[in-house]
């Protein structure tokens, strides 16, 4: 049994897909996995969320979970006090996480946003559930320009909270990369100081659910239960 915090270097970067593709990965290998979203923002009561985008594509034998949901699509603090409803906490998160966790080989924490975005006004985070539970966190980035800075960032607060970093992934690979993302497949281990362990190519979220399945293992590398090589790929590319 074992908990994985998927956190991104900002919003929009990929992270629900790469969970989708960690579960879908998982669940090939005959692994039980349950996937835990703390707090779903932008979306209304019988609206489809992250949770639903990650059990569509990886197979209705992931158990997904939500704590909140929030309509306005902001920063989980900021989307609780709008709504006058009552935030999640750090602490809420853990125990929901490890409770997944004794039923499930793999339970995937996926957050919202970057790895500071408040979950509420005390200023609990993604990083302080990541402590609580001593898990690894995996960093999901930005391909091109301006990606070195914020996976440095994020590297930075995971060692000053003792937490180990899983890796970093790219979450969506162009279909034309040019120099500055072909350079960060080189640049971006050493700016997070943690392996390179995937890429996603671009717009990967339109594929049918069986293709997705079916593809997931060659965007992952082999610590994520994929194939995905980093020096052939890079080597693709003309890194």
């Amino acid at each position: 049994m074992s908990v994985m915090v998927v956190t991104g270097t900002g919003t929009g970067v990929g992270k629900t897909m790469t969970t989708a593709a960690l579960a879908a990965v998982a669940v090939a290998g005959g692994w039980s996995v349950a996937v835990l979203k703390p707090a779903q923002t932008g979306v209304g009561p019988d609206e489809p969320g992250d949770v639903h985008e990650v059990v569509r594509l990886a197979g209705d034998l992931v158990t997904g979970a939500e704590l909140a949901r929030f309509p306005e699509p902001l920063a989980p603090a900021t989307a609780a006090r709008r709504a006058g409803a009552a935030p999640v906490r750090p602490t809420e998160v853990a125990e929901a996480a490890a409770k997944l966790s004794a039923a499930h080989d793999l339970v995937l924490v996926e957050g919202a946003g970057g790895l500071l975005v408040r979950f509420d006004d005390e200023g609990g985070t993604l990083a302080d559930v990541a402590a609580l539970l001593r898990c690894p966190v995996l960093v999901v980035a930005r391909a091109g320009l301006g990606t070195l800075n914020d996976a440095a960032l994020t590297a930075e607060v995971l060692r000053g909270r003792e937490v180990p970093c899983a890796g970093v992934l790219v979450g969506e690979w162009p279909h034309r990369p040019g120099p500055a993302e072909v350079c960060n497949l080189d640049d971006l281990p050493v700016a997070a100081g943690a392996p390179l362990l995937g890429v996603l190519p671009q717009g990967v979220g339109g594929l049918a659910p069986e293709e997705f399945r079916a593809a997931a293992g060659r965007w992952l590398g082999p610590e994520l239960g994929g194939v995905w090589d980093a020096r052939a790929f890079r080597a693709a590319q003309g890194a």
